[in-house]
Protein backbone atom coordinates (compact mmCIF):
# COMPACT_ATOMS: atom_id res chain seq x y z
CA UNK A 1 0.00 0.00 0.00
CA UNK A 2 1.31 3.45 -0.88
CA UNK A 3 2.39 5.79 1.96
CA UNK A 4 -0.44 8.18 1.12
CA UNK A 5 -3.00 5.38 1.46
CA UNK A 6 -1.54 4.31 4.80
CA UNK A 7 -1.66 7.91 5.98
CA UNK A 8 -5.29 8.16 4.88
CA UNK A 9 -6.16 5.00 6.80
CA UNK A 10 -4.56 6.40 9.95
CA UNK A 11 -6.34 9.75 9.51
CA UNK A 12 -9.76 8.16 8.95
CA UNK A 13 -9.37 5.95 12.00
CA UNK A 14 -8.19 8.84 14.18
CA UNK A 15 -11.21 10.91 13.10
CA UNK A 16 -13.49 8.01 13.98
CA UNK A 17 -11.91 7.67 17.42
CA UNK A 18 -12.17 11.40 18.07
CA UNK A 19 -15.79 11.47 16.91
CA UNK A 20 -16.70 8.51 19.14
CA UNK A 21 -15.04 10.07 22.17
CA UNK A 22 -16.63 13.46 21.43
CA UNK A 23 -20.04 11.81 21.16
CA UNK A 24 -19.58 10.28 24.60
CA UNK A 25 -18.42 13.61 26.01
CA UNK A 26 -21.41 15.37 24.46
CA UNK A 27 -23.81 12.85 25.95
CA UNK A 28 -22.33 13.38 29.42
CA UNK A 29 -22.62 17.17 29.08
CA UNK A 30 -26.28 16.93 28.02
CA UNK A 31 -26.99 14.57 30.91
CA UNK A 32 -25.47 17.02 33.39
CA UNK A 33 -27.60 19.87 32.03
CA UNK A 34 -30.74 17.79 32.41
CA UNK A 35 -29.87 16.99 36.00
CA UNK A 36 -29.53 13.26 35.42
CA UNK A 37 -28.02 11.20 38.23
CA UNK A 38 -24.43 9.96 38.23
CA UNK A 39 -25.74 6.41 38.18
CA UNK A 40 -27.64 7.12 34.97
CA UNK A 41 -24.59 8.54 33.25
CA UNK A 42 -22.54 5.51 34.28
CA UNK A 43 -25.00 2.92 33.05
CA UNK A 44 -25.88 4.67 29.78
CA UNK A 45 -22.38 5.58 28.57
CA UNK A 46 -21.93 3.64 25.28
CA UNK A 47 -18.64 2.01 26.23
CA UNK A 48 -15.79 2.36 28.69
CA UNK A 49 -12.37 3.64 27.79
CA UNK A 50 -9.13 2.89 29.62
CA UNK A 51 -5.64 4.33 29.29
CA UNK A 52 -3.48 1.29 30.02
CA UNK A 53 -2.01 3.01 33.08
CA UNK A 54 -2.65 0.52 35.87
CA UNK A 55 -3.75 2.32 39.03
CA UNK A 56 -2.77 -0.41 41.43
CA UNK A 57 -3.31 -3.97 42.58
CA UNK A 58 -6.45 -5.45 44.10
CA UNK A 59 -6.68 -8.74 45.98
CA UNK A 60 -9.25 -11.49 45.44
CA UNK A 61 -11.49 -11.68 48.50
CA UNK A 62 -13.73 -14.40 47.10
CA UNK A 63 -14.26 -16.33 43.88
CA UNK A 64 -17.55 -18.19 43.59
CA UNK A 65 -18.02 -20.64 40.73
CA UNK A 66 -21.81 -20.59 40.57
CA UNK A 67 -21.74 -23.07 37.67
CA UNK A 68 -19.46 -24.00 34.75
CA UNK A 69 -20.43 -20.85 32.86
CA UNK A 70 -20.77 -18.20 35.54
CA UNK A 71 -18.74 -16.90 38.48
CA UNK A 72 -18.82 -14.02 40.96
CA UNK A 73 -15.51 -12.29 41.65
CA UNK A 74 -15.09 -10.03 44.68
CA UNK A 75 -11.99 -7.86 44.95
CA UNK A 76 -10.56 -5.89 47.84
CA UNK A 77 -9.11 -2.56 46.72
CA UNK A 78 -6.62 -0.16 48.32
CA UNK A 79 -8.03 2.60 50.51
CA UNK A 80 -9.74 5.29 48.44
CA UNK A 81 -9.58 3.37 45.16
CA UNK A 82 -13.36 3.02 44.98
CA UNK A 83 -14.25 6.56 46.05
CA UNK A 84 -17.26 7.77 44.06
CA UNK A 85 -17.77 4.50 42.22
CA UNK A 86 -21.30 3.24 41.57
CA UNK A 87 -22.94 -0.03 40.68
CA UNK A 88 -22.84 -0.25 36.89
CA UNK A 89 -19.41 1.37 36.60
CA UNK A 90 -16.69 -0.23 34.50
CA UNK A 91 -13.36 -1.38 35.90
CA UNK A 92 -10.55 -3.06 33.98
CA UNK A 93 -9.39 -6.11 35.93
CA UNK A 94 -6.22 -7.58 34.43
CA UNK A 95 -7.21 -5.63 31.34
CA UNK A 96 -10.71 -7.12 31.19
CA UNK A 97 -13.58 -4.63 31.25
CA UNK A 98 -15.95 -5.72 34.04
CA UNK A 99 -19.10 -4.17 35.46
CA UNK A 100 -19.51 -3.49 39.18
CA UNK A 101 -22.57 -5.44 40.35
CA UNK A 102 -22.19 -5.04 44.11
CA UNK A 103 -20.26 -2.79 46.48
CA UNK A 104 -19.12 -3.87 49.93
CA UNK A 105 -20.43 -2.04 52.98
CA UNK A 106 -16.83 -1.37 53.99
CA UNK A 107 -16.28 0.75 50.87
CA UNK A 108 -13.20 -1.26 50.00
CA UNK A 109 -14.60 -4.13 47.95
CA UNK A 110 -16.52 -4.60 44.72
CA UNK A 111 -18.02 -7.64 43.03
CA UNK A 112 -18.13 -8.51 39.34
CA UNK A 113 -19.92 -11.22 37.35
CA UNK A 114 -17.85 -13.36 35.00
CA UNK A 115 -19.74 -15.01 32.15
CA UNK A 116 -18.63 -17.99 30.10
CA UNK A 117 -16.80 -15.96 27.43
CA UNK A 118 -14.84 -14.05 30.06
CA UNK A 119 -13.86 -17.29 31.77
CA UNK A 120 -12.84 -18.82 28.43
CA UNK A 121 -10.95 -15.93 26.86
CA UNK A 122 -9.09 -14.45 29.85
CA UNK A 123 -6.99 -15.51 32.82
CA UNK A 124 -9.64 -14.45 35.35
CA UNK A 125 -11.00 -17.98 35.63
CA UNK A 126 -7.66 -19.06 37.13
CA UNK A 127 -7.88 -16.66 40.06
CA UNK A 128 -8.24 -17.84 43.63
CA UNK A 129 -8.60 -16.20 47.04
CA UNK A 130 -5.51 -14.11 47.72
CA UNK A 131 -4.55 -13.65 44.07
CA UNK A 132 -3.60 -10.13 43.01
CA UNK A 133 -4.88 -8.41 39.87
CA UNK A 134 -4.22 -5.13 38.08
CA UNK A 135 -7.06 -2.63 38.11
CA UNK A 136 -7.89 0.60 36.33
CA UNK A 137 -11.11 2.55 36.64
CA UNK A 138 -12.55 3.86 33.38
CA UNK A 139 -11.19 7.15 32.08
CA UNK A 140 -13.16 10.38 32.20
CA UNK A 141 -13.28 13.10 29.58
CA UNK A 142 -10.21 15.27 30.12
CA UNK A 143 -8.08 12.56 31.73
CA UNK A 144 -4.52 12.18 30.51
CA UNK A 145 -4.04 9.27 28.08
CA UNK A 146 -0.56 8.43 29.28
CA UNK A 147 -0.49 4.97 27.73
CA UNK A 148 -2.75 4.19 24.78
CA UNK A 149 -6.50 3.77 24.43
CA UNK A 150 -7.56 0.38 25.74
CA UNK A 151 -11.07 -1.06 25.40
CA UNK A 152 -10.84 -3.84 27.97
CA UNK A 153 -11.81 -6.41 25.34
CA UNK A 154 -9.19 -9.14 25.64
CA UNK A 155 -8.22 -10.75 22.32
CA UNK A 156 -6.34 -13.75 23.67
CA UNK A 157 -4.02 -14.93 26.41
CA UNK A 158 -0.28 -15.47 26.27
CA UNK A 159 2.03 -17.68 28.29
CA UNK A 160 5.29 -16.42 29.75
CA UNK A 161 8.07 -18.57 28.29
CA UNK A 162 11.15 -16.68 29.49
CA UNK A 163 12.09 -14.08 32.10
CA UNK A 164 15.49 -12.37 32.00
CA UNK A 165 16.44 -10.05 34.87
CA UNK A 166 19.14 -7.41 34.64
CA UNK A 167 20.25 -4.88 37.22
CA UNK A 168 17.53 -2.31 36.51
CA UNK A 169 14.88 -3.97 34.37
CA UNK A 170 13.36 -7.23 33.22
CA UNK A 171 12.74 -8.77 29.81
CA UNK A 172 9.70 -11.01 29.54
CA UNK A 173 9.03 -13.24 26.53
CA UNK A 174 5.43 -14.23 25.74
CA UNK A 175 3.88 -16.78 23.40
CA UNK A 176 0.34 -16.01 22.23
CA UNK A 177 -2.44 -18.58 22.43
CA UNK A 178 -3.79 -17.34 19.08
CA UNK A 179 -0.98 -17.40 16.50
CA UNK A 180 -3.15 -15.51 14.00
CA UNK A 181 -3.03 -12.36 16.11
CA UNK A 182 0.76 -12.05 16.07
CA UNK A 183 0.53 -10.09 12.80
CA UNK A 184 -0.86 -7.19 14.84
CA UNK A 185 2.09 -7.22 17.25
CA UNK A 186 4.74 -4.91 15.82
CA UNK A 187 8.17 -3.90 17.18
CA UNK A 188 7.88 -0.56 19.02
CA UNK A 189 4.11 -0.79 18.83
CA UNK A 190 1.64 -0.69 21.72
CA UNK A 191 0.18 -3.74 23.42
CA UNK A 192 -1.87 -4.16 26.59
CA UNK A 193 -0.72 -6.97 28.87
CA UNK A 194 -3.01 -7.62 31.85
CA UNK A 195 -4.28 -4.10 31.21
CA UNK A 196 -0.84 -2.47 31.28
CA UNK A 197 0.11 -0.36 28.25
CA UNK A 198 3.55 -1.52 27.12
CA UNK A 199 5.88 -1.13 24.16
CA UNK A 200 6.69 -4.25 22.16
CA UNK A 201 10.35 -5.18 21.85
CA UNK A 202 11.15 -7.99 19.42
CA UNK A 203 8.62 -10.14 17.55
CA UNK A 204 9.04 -13.63 16.10
CA UNK A 205 6.02 -14.25 13.88
CA UNK A 206 7.02 -17.87 13.15
CA UNK A 207 6.75 -18.87 16.82
CA UNK A 208 4.10 -16.37 17.89
CA UNK A 209 6.49 -14.93 20.46
CA UNK A 210 7.32 -11.35 21.42
CA UNK A 211 9.02 -9.62 24.32
CA UNK A 212 8.67 -6.48 26.39
CA UNK A 213 11.03 -4.73 28.78
CA UNK A 214 9.72 -3.73 32.21
CA UNK A 215 11.13 -0.91 34.33
CA UNK A 216 11.22 -1.13 38.16
CA UNK A 217 8.12 1.10 38.53
CA UNK A 218 6.04 -1.24 36.37
CA UNK A 219 7.27 -4.22 38.37
CA UNK A 220 6.35 -2.47 41.62
CA UNK A 221 2.91 -1.15 40.70
CA UNK A 222 1.53 -4.06 38.65
CA UNK A 223 1.19 -7.81 38.99
CA UNK A 224 3.75 -8.24 36.22
CA UNK A 225 6.40 -8.00 38.93
CA UNK A 226 5.31 -11.36 40.36
CA UNK A 227 4.75 -13.23 37.10
CA UNK A 228 6.90 -16.27 36.39
CA UNK A 229 7.50 -18.68 33.51
CA UNK A 230 4.30 -20.63 32.83
CA UNK A 231 1.96 -17.90 34.06
CA UNK A 232 -0.76 -16.62 31.73
CA UNK A 233 -1.54 -12.99 30.92
CA UNK A 234 -4.34 -11.26 29.03
CA UNK A 235 -3.51 -9.65 25.70
CA UNK A 236 -5.31 -6.80 23.95
CA UNK A 237 -3.81 -5.75 20.65
CA UNK A 238 -3.76 -2.05 19.80
CA UNK A 239 -6.90 -1.16 17.86
CA UNK A 240 -5.32 1.30 15.44
CA UNK A 241 -2.66 -1.24 14.47
CA UNK A 242 -5.37 -3.83 13.82
CA UNK A 243 -7.35 -1.47 11.60
CA UNK A 244 -4.29 -0.48 9.57
CA UNK A 245 -3.09 -4.07 9.09
CA UNK A 246 -6.57 -5.26 8.08
CA UNK A 247 -7.00 -2.30 5.72
CA UNK A 248 -3.69 -2.99 4.00
CA UNK A 249 -4.47 -6.71 3.67
CA UNK A 250 -7.91 -5.99 2.21
CA UNK A 251 -6.48 -3.38 -0.17
CA UNK A 252 -3.84 -5.81 -1.44
CA UNK A 253 -6.30 -8.71 -1.73
CA UNK A 254 -8.76 -6.64 -3.76
CA UNK A 255 -5.99 -5.74 -6.20
CA UNK A 256 -4.42 -9.16 -6.33
CA UNK A 257 -1.15 -7.94 -4.87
Amino acid sequence: MAPASLSSARTAFARGQASSFADRAGWSAKSARRGMSRRASVTKTPRALFTGLVQGKARVRSFENLNDEFARLTLEFPKGALDGILIGASVAVNGTCLTVVELGADGASASFDLIVETLRATNLGKLSVGSEVNYERSARVGDEIGGHTVSGHVHCTAAIVEVVDTENNRKVVFETSNRGLIKYVLPKGFIAIDGCSLTVGEVDKTTGRFNVWLIPETLRVTVLGTKRVGDTVNIEIESQTQVIVDTIERYMAERGI
